[in-house]
């Protein structure tokens, strides 16, 4: 109840930076799980060799679908406000400009609309870029190889992975107000 009252007042800037730290401190300390758990899917015939992987692909496809998601949590102006703030943010952090790095986001957002195609569904989207970004095809039983499509099961469970990675709002405006 006094949560209620008392809850700390955040300008755009000041919740724009706690999304970006919060996205890429998940990313940092998560992705080496999520890894595991691709190496030990029992989709694969044999493990995949992610031993070389890095997280940038997996941050890039974060990043994307919880921008996708910021404009059903705001209206539409203050939405717009935060996605710029966020993009200026990142783009300081990752040390490219921040046009070049509008141009990722579109790439990423095409790409997943792509290999998603005809569905919508972020989440199920997410699964699918993360088994074509990190080449996964060449691990899988030759039925689904041959048919260069991912094996659903796999990515079931990999929805039910990806899904931790969409940032709550719910529960992020029981603890903030927007102010401004």
């Amino acid at each position: 109840m006094l949560t209620a009252i008392f809850k700390k007042k955040l300008s755009d800037d000041q919740l724009s930076t706690i999304f970006v730290n919060g996205v890429l401190d998940v990313v940092d300390k998560s992705f080496s799980e999520v890894a595991c758990l691709i190496k030990e899917d029992p989709a694969f015939v044999t493990p995949p060799d992610l031993s070389k992987a890095n997280d940038g692909h997996f941050t890039m496809i974060v990043i994307v679908a919880n921008l996708n998601f910021l404009g059903g949590s705001f209206e539409a102006d203050q939405s717009v406000r935060l996605e710029k703030l966020i993009i200026t943010k990142f783009s300081e952090i990752f040390e490219v400009e921040e046009g070049q790095f509008k141009n990722y986001l579109t790439e990423y957002r095409n790409f997943i609309s792509r290999v998603n195609h005809p569905s919508k569904n972020m989440i199920y989207g997410m699964s699918k870029a993360i088994f074509h970004k990190y080449k996964l095809n060449e691990y899988q039983d030759d039925y689904f190889r041959s048919m260069d499509c991912p094996n659903p099961l796999f990515l079931k469970r990999m929805d039910e992975v990806v899904v931790n990675f969409i940032w709550n709002w719910e529960a992020f405006f029981k603890r903030y107000k927007m102010v401004g």
